[in-house]
């Protein structure tokens, strides 16, 4: 069992800047990333890390968006930059113990746990 506490979400203008962080209850080996959804929309991967240390992005955040972990790997991070009004959602932080690769998650978001997330929400 792995809990998610996501924080620094926030609302700014288009163009702005947030930094989520995201700490687990512990490491178990899993692979992490963060999610979005927003209403009336499916998830959308966003950014993963697996066990291995590779890193995926989907294409709408290549180049914006940073994801990073923690030596301890309890900690995720994820940069925003250059933020758009399409960015806005409900950002989740999720984690699979499962063998899995980055590219899978971000395209499939098929995590096991993931917490309740922290809003952004970006201005005109």
């Amino acid at each position: 069992q792995v809990s998610l506490v996501e924080s620094g979400g926030g609302s700014v203008q288009s163009g702005g800047s947030l930094k989520l962080t995201c700490v687990a209850s512990a490491y178990r080996g899993h692979s992490m990333g963060w999610f979005r959804q927003a209403p009336g929309k499916e998830r959308e991967g966003l950014a993963a890390i697996d066990d291995s240390g590779r890193i995926t992005y989907t294409d709408s955040v290549k180049g914006r968006f940073t994801i990073s972990q923690a030596n301890n790997r309890k900690t995720l991070y994820l940069q925003m930059n250059d933020l758009k009004p399409e960015d806005t959602a409900t950002y989740h932080c999720a984690a699979v113990t499962r063998g899995t690769t980055a590219e899978h998650l971000v395209a499939t978001v098929d995590y096991g746990y993931w917490g309740q997330g922290t809003q952004v929400t970006v201005s005109s």
